[in-house]
């Protein structure tokens, strides 16, 4: 599996958001960019999207072309299959303080989906599914805390902290999910060829 090894803080600084969501991240400011042309600015905003979702490149190009054959919004349908990610809802729910944490315990078994296993983060979940913690992993203080002091903050998502567990309530509006990134200028910097 690969992943991407830089330096986070660099990344953040070199993206001007915080994508990560570190409270430290952004503590040496932001690096200046000079006017960006247009392609400039398109490809500031993929780096960013992917960054926060934590997807290579051949990853995204396939959730775009899955996006475009998809009716509606090419950008809000890529924003709602990144956002619908296993990984990135088990980061949602609060059972890992990051999303790098979050696709760790996915890999590593600690998730089932509808009371079966499932160690791939990129599994697209469904409205209706239940994400839980398994038993044995319930026991483990680091998750426990993690998901019993977040707080939820996505109307998408509901959370049972007796059973360990989320659900997935719908799909998420463009404006329920919360990252800054203007998606218009990813699907121009991927239809340009």
């Amino acid at each position: 599996m690969a992943r991407r090894i830089s330096p986070r803080f660099k990344r953040v600084r070199h993206l001007g958001e915080n994508v990560y969501g570190h409270p430290k991240a952004l503590k040496r400011g932001v690096k200046a960019h000079r006017k960006l042309s247009e392609y400039g600015m398109q490809l500031l905003e993929k780096q960013k999207l992917k960054e926060y979702y934590g997807v290579l490149e051949k990853q995204m190009k396939r959730y775009m072309e899955e996006a475009i054959r998809a009716k509606g919004n090419a950008g809000e349908v890529l924003v709602q299959l990144l956002e619908c990610r296993l990984d990135n809802l088990v980061y949602r729910l609060g059972f890992a303080s990051t999303l790098r944490q979050a696709r760790q315990m996915v890999v590593h078994g600690h998730i089932l989906l509808n009371g079966q296993k499932a160690d791939r983060p990129s599994i697209q979940v469904q409205p209706g599914d239940t994400i839980s913690l398994r038993e044995k992993s319930q026991n483990v203080e680091l998750f426990r805390e993690n998901f019993l002091s977040h707080t939820l903050n996505v109307s998408y998502l509901s959370k049972d902290t007796e059973n360990f567990s989320g659900v997935l309530i719908k799909k998420p509006l463009r404006d329920e999910i919360p990252i800054n990134v203007k998606d218009s200028l990813v699907v121009e910097f991927y239809s340009r060829k």
